[in-house]
This record gives C-alpha cells, structure tokens and sequence, in this order.
C-alpha cells in the first residue's frame, strides 16, 4: 500500500490475485450475539478458506489490536475465499462495523464493486435477531430479494415470517442485502440466528452454520461449536444465580 497525500476512505489491499468462478459472498460482521461472525470465523476456518484481501477505513474505530505477544496491527476487515467446483465461496468479515452510516454505505460500496470482478453471483448476509430472552433452540428467520434463493433455503427450515423481523435489519447485514440488489443486481438472502442479543451466542450461530452447510453442500462438522457454547452457557448460568445490581436494557428488534 503506497502512501499518499490524503488517506482514501476505503483501501482495499489484495494478497492474491485468484480468479473465481460463480462465487456467493458471505456476509458475517460483528453484531447482535456476534452470530454473523462466530458463523464466518468458524465456516473460513473449517473448509480453510484462504486470504485474499485486507480492507483498511477511517470509518473503523482508530485503534489498533494486540496479540498475547502484544504485537499490534490495524483494526480492518478481511475478504477470504474458497475455490470449489460447485461455485466458489468468497468470505466478508472483520473486527467492527463502519462507526457511522457513511461509512458502513462506503464500505459496503467498495466490497461489492470488487465482489463483482470475483464473479459473485449472489449474497448470503449473516446476523443475529434479538429476543431479549434465552432460547433453547434458536430459529434462524429470512429476509430476502431473490425468490429462488428463499425457496431453496426454505426448504432447510428457515423462517420467513411478514411479522419477524418487524423493525428492519440493520448494519451489513442489511446493507449489504439491500445494496447488492438495488445498485449491482445481486440477489440474496439474510439469515438470522435468534439471541438474546446479551452475549456472544455460539448456539444460535450453530443453528445458521447448519442452514449454511447443507445449503452451500460444505459437509462440514458443526460439532466444534459445542465447546464455546458450553462456555457460554456456564457463564450465562453464574450471571443468572448471582445477577447484576445493574441489569442491562437493550432494544429490541435491532439487527446485525
């Protein structure tokens, strides 16, 4: 990346220069439960996906992270893939969200221009559906702007309900559904994992790497994802018998 007088808000920095096929970009940012990106993270690592860009923004929080070595590098967000011959699979995920609606629009805006020379052919955005509440078996509902594409993830028990969700999907998960249809003619499908929208939930990120797994036919073991739930539930377990003076209020109906 060569320096220049004024920083681009979006820099989009490749590390390979593959050519794919018929690809499907999956979506999977932090936010409610962080279930879009537990999917991503878990789905990249399991059928080893491989890097194939950084993306760097002003809109990103202005800090860096660490390791345990204490080596720190920028906040960004990542592109990886997966060449495959039923389709490749390209991967869109990252440490944050762009910090303002501008920002979330340019970042979204550049994604999808590259993901159009990467013959993305359609987009499957990931998030999490807040309930406020615990549920043992989270139900993973739909939006959509490609019929065909609802009909056949229908079919593997997805929900699409005219009441659920009520207030609109927000962040990129939305963003990226929206604009890749409106402004590059790109149909999907957003599935989100019911949460409580409290923790990081790993078990409503199941329920979605399953509909993703037997949708995109990746054969891959969900079982992984048991150990972090455990964890999850444990921690959730001890905060329930010895509650906060301070219990937090969340709105619902919020989306990511």
């Amino acid at each position: 990346m060569g320096r220049s007088e004024k920083m681009e808000s979006v820099i989009i920095r490749m590390v390979d220069n593959v050519k794919l096929k018929n690809s499907v970009l999956i979506v999977g940012l932090p936010g409610i439960g962080n279930v879009g990106k537990i999917t991503a993270d878990f789905l990249i690592e399991s059928i080893k996906a491989k890097k194939l860009a950084d993306v760097f923004s002003h809109h990103l929080p202005p800090q860096v992270l660490m390791n345990e070595d204490a080596l720190a590098r920028l906040v960004r967000n990542e592109l990886y893939y997966k060449k495959r011959k039923e389709g490749d699979i390209v991967f869109f995920t990252g440490d944050f969200q762009g910090l303002t609606s501008q920002g979330q629009y340019e970042i979204c805006y550049k994604v999808l221009e590259l993901a159009t020379k990467l013959d993305v052919k359609r987009i499957i955005t990931l998030g999490g559906y807040q309930i406020g509440k615990l549920m043992e078996l989270p139900r993973v509902l739909g939006a959509y702007t490609s019929k065909e594409v609802k009909e056949e993830v229908e079919k593997l028990g997805v929900i699409f309900s005219k009441n659920e969700p009520g207030g609109g999907i927000v962040g990129g998960a939305g963003l990226f559904l929206g604009m890749g249809q409106e402004l590059f003619g790109l149909p999907g499908v957003c599935l989100m994992g019911e949460t409580s929208g409290y923790f990081t939930d790993p078990k409503s990120a199941k329920q979605v790497t399953k509909i993703l797994v037997d949708y995109l036919k990746l054969g891959t073991d969900t079982a992984s994802l048991d150990e972090r739930i455990k964890e999850i539930e444990d921690i959730t377990t001890r905060m329930i018998e010895n509650p906060s003076p301070e219990e937090r209020k969340e709105d619902l109906g919020y989306f990511g």
